[in-house]
């Protein structure tokens, strides 16, 4: 493309500080260095992971900051070594990337790359510790390393997901992290067999996603959790057979879906990053099997505490 080596000009929401609103500004994207690709950004969505790092009440603030990580759009130009990309490509931004060379890229058990890991505190690029936004020389840091609020955005080939270009991008977008990260949590992690009971704490986005990943499984019961009463008839589509909000107990939620269910639940997925919920989460599953898998962000302060006997 002929803005390709060029610094491109364009706009961005910044967050200047913490809670305060974002501004639209011009912004300048620096060209891709190696193993970089540049990325014109068509839709992207707002996930509460971006309003949470914003808000900055529980992390180490970094501003001024350019957020998103949740999109889809069109790669602009690559930098050098990139072979597996090429401008026009149809892409998703992916928070979690792989190098596919470390212990972890290379094992089957997991996805957590040493090299391109969730770093929340990082807000450069990995190759020479600069961000790739500036507005007049001021330099404007990145997030998640993808940055998606900005109509182009530089990003790690490793973070970057190839797609079939007849994809509507302002669906598949979803894709980019809530669909995928709940789904996930449920295909791939909480592994619910045929027939197994369920419950899924937070019906958000990412709630519903992993509701799915347990319909999908042929779960006979799927317990939704929320303290949103109205989230009830949506969670009906995607499976879910009971719906709890803890406010309508005197007793902990946990105690409540153990009596239910006679014992537990064989799976639980906590997708709030409430602390409770994960507790509750944790002990509202079955002894002897039951797995519970938390997928939310807990506040960096934020404890969990359970009775050593829940382990055995």
């Amino acid at each position: 493309m002929a803005t390709a080596g060029k610094v491109i000009k364009c706009k961005a929401a910044v967050a200047w500080e913490a809670g305060k609103p974002l501004s639209m500004e011009e912004v300048e994207v620096a060209p891709p260095q190696a193993m970089e690709v540049r990325v014109k950004i068509l839709y992207t969505a707002l996930c509460h992971t971006d309003v949470y790092f914003w808000e900055a009440k529980g992390q180490t603030p970094v501003f001024p900051r350019i957020l998103g990580h949740e999109a889809g759009g069109i790669v602009e130009s690559v930098g050098e070594g990139v072979t597996e990309l090429v401008p026009g490509d149809h892409v998703l931004p992916v928070f979690t990337g792989e190098c596919k060379e470390c212990a972890h890229c290379m094992s089957e058990e997991s996805n957590l790359c040493d090299l391109l890991r969730i770093n929340v505190d990082r807000g450069v690029m990995i190759s020479d510790g600069q961000p790739r936004f500036t507005i007049d020389g001021k330099p404007i840091f990145h997030f998640l390393g993808t940055s998606t609020f900005s109509e182009y955005t530089v990003i790690h080939v490793g973070c970057v997901a190839k797609i079939d270009p007849e994809a509507p991008l302002d669906k598949v977008c979803l894709l980019s992290c809530g669909i995928s990260t709940g789904l996930g949590a449920t295909l791939n992690v909480a592994k619910p067999k045929k027939g197994m009971v369920v419950a899924i704490f937070g019906l958000g986005a990412v709630g519903l996603a992993a509701m799915e990943g347990a319909r999908m499984s042929g779960a006979s019961r799927i317990i939704g959790v929320d303290l949103n009463p109205a989230k009830h008839e949506q969670a009906k589509k995607f499976g879910c057979t009971d719906f709890v909000n803890p406010k309508d107990h005197t007793k902990p939620v946990q105690e409540v879906i153990v009596e239910m269910t006679d014992g537990g639940v064989d799976r639980a997925v906590e997708c709030t990053g409430n602390a409770d919920a994960m507790i509750s989460a944790f002990e509202c599953v079955h002894d002897g099997w039951g797995v519970a898998v938390l997928v939310g962000v807990a506040h960096k302060e934020a404890v969990f505490k359970t009775h050593p006997m829940n382990f055995l």
